[in-house]
């Protein structure tokens, strides 16, 4: 099976940093000169970090880093390398512009306005970051580990942990903001929808391959996710090919495209869009279906 020699800085992965950079440009505009200057939050670990800047004071981008790192090492093992190094990229650099859009005159003064236009820019920027397979909230990486477990969706673990981080703020903001901020949260997650075309989206993907022993073994310790096998015959090739089945969802398509990178480059893989899935088609763990073998 031909393999891919791993190659950090190629063009592809040039191409999604520089969009990444430009995710986190304006994430960190829409955070520091139009949200938190009219004493709103962004939902995650994001949001709590600026309740602890708000209550202790110090550094909110060095907040951020700090209480994100953790579930960035988290998804070390659990979603490969690439991911990380996309995320982490992401994370530290937000920090840093943060800091230095700290000192800038903030660009809107009027709530309502903020509300929309800040929900909007963080929405695009956080949206390119999903995009090229990265992220820059925690929560973020817990809910995809959580909806590889259970039947819940990203966007419901995401939703659930803002409900509370917004119930807190409160406490913090006042009644009137927290329900501002509550409000930007469903602006930016609809552009976000629109920029990554979805987070919870379900995507099927056909992947032709000479053998898809390793690669289905890959997807399934990668993303929790089975495969099934189909038989097929190549017309020029004239050799027997494995076709490969699985959904995923929107998030997950970059994690894929790591996994066919590091294990298969000769691979072929169409990509689509699924309306809807009857049936539970996936949740499976390693451990869950060796158990099933064994009986």
């Amino acid at each position: 099976m031909a393999r891919k020699t791993y190659r950090l800085f190629d063009w592809d992965f040039c191409l999604s940093l520089i969009l990444i950079t430009l995710g986190a440009v304006m994430s960190a505009i829409a955070l520091e000169l139009i949200l938190i200057p009219n004493l709103m939050i962004d939902g995650g670990m994001n949001g709590i970090s600026i309740i602890l800047n708000t209550l202790f004071g110090g550094s909110l981008g060095a907040i951020i880093f700090i209480v994100n790192l953790p579930f960035l090492i988290l998804g070390y093992k659990q979603l490969g390398k690439k991911f990380v190094l996309k995320a982490g990229y992401g994370m530290i650099l937000f920090s840093i512009l943060l800091e230095v859009f700290h000192s800038y005159t903030p660009l809107i003064d009027d709530v309502l306005l903020a509300t929309v236009y800040g929900g909007i820019l963080l929405g695009v920027g956080c949206g390119l970051i999903i995009k090229e397979g990265g992220c820059l909230d925690g929560t973020e990486i817990v809910a995809i580990l959580i909806n590889r477990k259970k039947s819940v969706s990203v966007g419901q673990v995401v939703l659930c942990f803002n409900v509370v981080i917004y119930g807190v703020a409160i406490f913090v903001f006042g009644v009137e903001r927290a329900l501002y901020s509550l409000l930007t949260y469903f602006v930016t997650y609809k552009v976000i929808d629109m920029v990554s075309d979805g987070l919870n989206g379900a995507k099927a993907a056909f992947i032709i391959t000479d053998d898809g022993k390793e690669i289905a073994k890959a997807i399934l310790e990668r993303l929790g996710r089975t495969v099934t096998v189909l038989s097929g015959e190549g017309i020029i090739s004239h050799g027997d090919k494995r076709v490969l089945y699985t959904v995923i969802t929107r998030f997950e398509v970059s994690i894929l495209k790591d996994i066919l990178d590091e294990v298969d480059e000769s691979s072929f893989v169409t990509v689509f869009d699924v309306s809807e899935i009857i049936g539970n088609h996936i949740k499976n763990t390693p451990k869950e279906i060796k158990n099933r073998q064994t009986v």
